[in-house]
């Protein structure tokens, strides 16, 4: 679980006289050197502060000095003694008066993320997540306008969301706030933070991930839910959203600036296809998943495992390409009659399914010839096995796919797969490899266009494969 992912900076030497004078006077919190006085006196300070808070003129700049003094206190809540601290102090108690309140979004965004450092260590985050009031507080601050802030409230709820003693809290929490659905397709569709962007995403993925009926409710949301109440610092209006265009949308922003960010949104769009509803929201959409498509085709043929490539960066991409080439075979399937799925606009996909395998041979005989230089003892230690089981379902995948579009095949692709070397004997013995004996009916049918377009290269395969041969 990741903290506070950008910790004040702080000055050695005040930092280490008062660790001098607090271990003295017998003021350390816990194990540490921090200060209980000191810290009172920020929380006391913020008491303050929060009362005066309901003054319409109230600035909305957070004070330098009681900036500088709270981000301190940030940093230092990633020590479990100063987090529990923090707790016996009911400082959760004293950060939703300032939610409640405030309007300086510095101070809110510095609140909510020394929450997120509190929520690390279980037993806090187990007190968090049972007060009901503060889970719905925090639940609205997804509707901020403020991007540290979003980015810390998802960064919560991540952490909450990991530990399973809790997670059921705030997946049924959640469902039964459908401002939240409205909250995260907003800025999933809208935002350009790649940053937030990313949380958000491992967000919805950990939501999916633990609860069917959350993401088939999702699925199904295609108008805008009651927002309740609305507040000062969140949308009035929001448009009707539909949750396959936002994550495609965000996709498209993070694919260049975040690689991981993209792997989060690609395996969204897989659990997605895991079941009909999900499906069938992708391929009866007004542009009848066509977008998905291109999305996903660029991808494969553009992005990712180029020829110039080493074979060795498969490992790198085995769990995105996983997801992607499983979608893409879940729209292939079910859109067989659209203009855009057909072979013809597809060619390149083939040739870069096979540049997969080819890859991942490459890989795969790489692993085995390091086991055999590798004592038995050291082995067994690094784990070293035959197939990457990772590899393994990549490679399934992807095999599915290709026999599905292999089988499509006319004599007029074959002969545009050859022309753009898309096709050639060592790529179609490649694929024959992989695809026998569980797509035979594919492979032969593949094989019978293939006579009639290029016998010389159909007789070279049969020769390679002799379980192809037509029997005479």
């Amino acid at each position: 679980m990741d903290r506070n992912p950008s910790p004040p900076s702080s000055d050695a030497e005040e930092e280490e006289e008062a660790a001098v004078a607090a271990a003295a006077a017998g003021d350390s919190i816990g194990n540490t050197v921090y200060s209980k006085h000191w810290l009172f006196s920020v929380l006391t300070k913020l008491i303050e502060s929060d009362s005066e808070l309901n003054n319409e003129e109230t600035q909305t700049e957070l004070d330098k000095e009681m900036e500088n003094d709270i981000c301190k206190v940030w940093d230092m809540s990633m020590d479990e003694d100063v987090a529990l601290f923090l707790q016996e102090f009911n400082a959760p108690h004293i950060f939703m008066g300032v939610f409640a309140k405030s309007k300086c979004p510095r101070l809110i965004e510095i609140c909510v993320g020394i929450l997120g450092n509190m929520a690390c260590f279980q037993d806090i985050c187990m007190s968090i997540s049972k007060d009901g009031n503060l889970g719905q507080v925090l639940l609205q601050r997804l509707c901020d306008s403020d991007s540290p802030t979003l980015l810390e409230t998802n960064r919560l709820l991540l952490t909450c969301l990991s530990q399973p003693d809790v997670a059921n809290i705030w997946v049924e929490r959640i469902r039964e706030n459908p401002s939240v659905y409205d909250c995260v397709c907003f800025i999933m569709s809208s935002s350009t933070n790649v940053d937030l962007l990313v949380k958000v995403g491992e967000v919805v993925d950990k939501l999916f991930d633990l609860d069917e009926e959350l993401m088939l409710n999702w699925i199904k949301n295609g108008s805008r839910q009651s927002m309740g109440q609305s507040t000062d610092d969140s949308p009035e209006e929001l448009p009707d959203f539909k949750v396959i265009p936002c994550v495609l949308e965000a996709a498209k922003q993070v694919r260049s600036d975040n690689p991981e960010g993209l792997d989060v949104y690609m395996h969204i769009l897989q659990l997605l296809t895991t079941v009909d509803e999900g499906i069938q929201a992708i391929v009866q959409s007004p542009d009848g998943g066509k977008d998905t498509w291109s999305l996903l085709y660029d991808l494969v043929c553009c992005g990712f495992c180029q020829p110039d490539d080493p074979p060795i960066i498969i490992q790198e991409q085995k769990t995105v390409l996983a997801s992607i080439l499983s979608v893409l075979s879940a729209i292939f399937a079910a859109q067989t009659e659209q203009e855009y799925i057909k072979i013809g606009k597809n060619i390149p996909m083939i040739g870069s399914l096979i540049r997969v395998l080819q890859n991942m041979e490459d890989c795969v005989k790489r692993s085995v010839d390091n086991s055999k230089e590798s004592k038995p003892e050291e082995t067994e230690k690094m784990g070293v096995t035959e197939e990457d089981f990772h590899l393994k379902i990549l490679r399934d995948i992807c095999c599915e796919l290709l026999s599905n579009m292999l089988q499509e095949m006319t004599k007029e692709n074959i002969l545009e797969g050859l022309k753009q070397g898309h096709l050639n004997e060592q790529k179609c013995s490649c694929a024959f490899q992989n695809l026998l004996p569980l797509y035979f009916a594919s492979v032969e049918s593949f094989l019978e266009v293939l006579r009639e377009t290029d016998q010389t290269l159909a007789s070279n395969l049969e020769r390679n494969f002799p379980s192809l041969r037509l029997q005479p």
